[in-house]
């Protein structure tokens, strides 16, 4: 074959496609049960920041396993739909049914002897989707701890819902998501703002839509949750 053709550069080109091709297949498929592993293990990782937990040198497995004692799916109502699964619920594809169809995941734990509820919470920031975790103390209305994260807020500003500064206010003194028996979430304020209606945080400054964003996810993530809330 003329190595100058037209005709055996496109057959090289192609024989080239199809074996990149193959050996990326190849490689995904060898490495996909290490990526579902890490994807779990970084699942894992976020709820026990939620509870406070210090997993430095600590197998995070393990420690899972020994602080989450439950998993349930709750209906909207508050009852048991399933004595498991939570873990596997992925709340973006959850929170697009109505709510009467949603499997609420609930993480129940024990810390030092205390039980905590560990609820996730989903919703939208300034560039994309903002996540985290409530853990509250076995009052269903003290936050206990929590933990967020996001997809692609912008550093320096929105990206702050992720650090210890704006997190740590949850904790700092007691916040409740409940006053006078009914759910009222946490409010998200522009500094120096303040909201008597419930407990708040300040928001972040030039993080307007990203503080909003955590505002909305409050409300509508712990609000799924009232009925269990009141029982």
């Amino acid at each position: 074959m003329n190595t100058n053709s037209n005709t055996y550069t496109i057959v090289y080109a192609s024989v080239m496609v199809v074996i990149v091709a193959f050996l990326l297949a190849f490689v995904s498929s060898s490495l996909k049960d290490k990526q579902n592993e890490n994807v779990e293990l970084d699942k894992k990782k976020q709820i026990l920041s939620a509870l406070n937990v210090n997993m430095e040198g600590a197998d995070v497995a393990q420690l899972y396993s020994e602080i989450v004692k439950q998993e349930p799916l709750l209906s909207a109502d508050g009852a048991i739909k399933a004595e498991t699964g939570a873990f596997a619920i992925d709340s973006k594809i959850e929170n697009a049914k109505p709510l009467e169809q949603r499997n609420l995941p609930l993480f129940v734990c024990q810390i030092e002897g205390a039980t905590k509820y560990v609820l996730p919470v989903y919703g939208a920031g300034l560039w994309g989707p903002i996540w985290g975790y409530i853990a509250l103390n076995d009052d269903k209305s003290t936050i206990y701890g929590v933990y967020f994260s996001h997809a692609g807020e912008t550093p320096g500003l929105g990206a702050e819902i992720a650090a210890e500064p704006f997190q740590s206010q949850f904790t700092a003194s007691p916040k409740h998501i409940t006053r006078n028996g009914e759910f009222t979430s946490i409010a998200i304020v522009k500094p120096s703002k303040v909201d008597e209606s419930r407990d708040y945080v300040n928001g972040i400054s030039g993080g307007t839509i990203t503080s909003q964003g955590v505002d909305a996810m409050l409300k509508d993530g712990l609000g799924q949750y009232v009925n269990f809330l009141k029982q």
